[in-house]
């Protein structure tokens, strides 16, 4: 259970970061958010998908790194095998604390309950003197990033479903071993829909900065043959 609290010199003096990458710390996870500002990094790397909230009726985009809950195919050896993190897993275990709509002030957020949390080991967090170490400095500049692109991209979603740009997806893949794995459940930008699109449209797509990601998030699906690779490749291991 998560134990989320506001980040202060006072109370954090001596935290330390466990900042390598491993199952145990965390990272075993299928997908994490990302959000359009970050679509043209996340590309180079990882398939990007959405999925609808029912509950909520809103989207959200996903970097993929597994086809099954608690599978990261990324995860080598106590390493990250990929040349960009995603800023939801790369701030982990902060988080920013407040409505993720509010303009207002916002503040640090850590969860003492996650396994990064080091005794005795690991990144400092404040020095000494009860400073930001370069480490939290950093950590807070992608805090701002990711809240500053999950508020944004609400625009980008809303002009997604103005255009009817999202058709779900059902991938069905058949691995060397004979084996049957299926993503279900997630929607992509709809390519052909996009190609009907008028000029005007699209103009109004690039002004609002909503067509590049687009664009981002289609050529990422070229990552979906790598992500099978990689399962070819961890089944063969054993």
């Amino acid at each position: 259970m998560a134990d989320h609290a506001i980040l202060t010199a006072t109370a954090h003096r001596d935290l330390r970061i466990q900042t390598g990458r491993a199952p145990e710390l965390g990272d075993a996870v299928m997908c994490c958010i990302t959000v359009p500002d970050e679509f043209r990094q996340v590309q180079d790397d990882y398939p990007i998908l959405f999925r609808l909230d029912a509950e909520r009726d809103n989207f959200t985009a996903l970097a993929m790194f597994g086809f099954q809950n608690g599978e990261n195919l990324y995860l080598d050896g106590g390493r990250w095998d990929a040349d960009y993190l995603p800023l939801a897993i790369d701030i982990q275990p902060f988080l920013i604390g407040g409505s993720a709509t509010d303009d207002g002030e916002k503040q640090v957020h850590v969860d003492m309950a996650s396994p990064r949390i080091a005794n005795g080991e690991g990144m400092r967090v404040f020095d000494e003197d009860g400073r930001p170490t370069p480490y939290l400095e950093t950590i807070t500049e992608k805090l701002g990033a990711l809240d500053a692109g999950y508020r944004g991209s609400q625009a980008f979603f809303a002009a997604l479903r103005r255009h009817a740009l999202l058709e779900p997806l059902t991938l069905e893949i058949t691995l060397d071993d004979g084996s049957t794995n299926r993503l279900v459940g997630f929607h992509v930008i709809d390519e052909e829909r996009l190609r009907t699109l008028d000029a005007g449209v699209l103009g109004d797509l690039h002004e609002a900065g909503h067509l590049m990601p687009i664009f981002m998030a289609l050529a990422s699906l070229g990552k979906l043959r790598d992500l099978i690779a990689r399962k070819n490749r961890h089944l063969g291991h054993g």
